[in-house]
């Protein structure tokens, strides 16, 4: 049995696919163990809560140092004892200390293909924004390995999205989480528990 651990800072659709993925059996052999936050008003908790899975909230705001927030996420995640770990929408800075620890355990959701819209600053809408101000006509979203750069791990699975006439970043955003996001992620995390990445 994979026991994942999900980080989120937000909505949790990501999270809310993996919960259904794990619910519907076409993520096999998987337990979600915990879901961690760094925002309190975050409402993937309540998604979690929802669903009977173990929520917690460590925000570098009750901390007086990063370093302390990062002795206590990481205790936390210890504590959990997770086989992979999943980032679906979390936007923290992993300490070193963690990427070391779970060496090829850790894997990360890009709203985009990566090599293109990635790396520092590329999060959320601005993932959108700039691949509709290039004009680029397909766009996607992958599932990788993290190491210690920002999105350079080993890619698991890209889905390419068609950008249309017309759209906006929020509409862009919404297409590529139903089209390529939600699909994905599953999809990685089946693959991983059956000892196929």
């Amino acid at each position: 049995m994979l026991n994942i651990v999900v980080c989120v800072s937000g909505g949790g659709t990501n999270l809310q696919a993996i919960i259904d993925g794990v619910k519907s059996g076409t993520i096999r052999n998987t337990k979600i163990a915990g879901v961690i936050s760094n925002n309190a008003g975050a409402f993937a908790l309540k998604r979690a809560e929802n669903n009977g899975i173990p929520a917690f909230c460590i925000s570098p705001k009750s901390f007086q140092s990063r370093a302390e927030f990062n002795d206590a996420f990481l205790e936390k995640l210890n504590e959990l004892n997770p086989d992979l770990i999943v980032l679906a929408g979390f936007l923290v800075i992993l300490p070193e200390k963690m990427i070391e620890n779970y060496r090829d355990k850790i894997i990360n959701i890009h709203p985009s293909l990566i090599p293109s819209f990635c790396g520092t600053g590329f999060y959320g809408l601005k993932v959108h924004e700039e691949a509709l101000k290039r004009g680029v006509k397909v766009t996607g979203a992958t599932v990788h390995y993290v190491d210690e750069g920002t999105d350079t791990g080993r890619i698991i699975k890209q889905r390419a999205v068609e950008v249309q006439q017309g759209d906006t970043p929020e509409i862009l955003q919404k297409r590529v989480m139903e089209q390529a996001e939600w699909v994905i992620l599953p999809q990685a995390i089946d693959e991983i528990a059956a000892g196929h990445q």
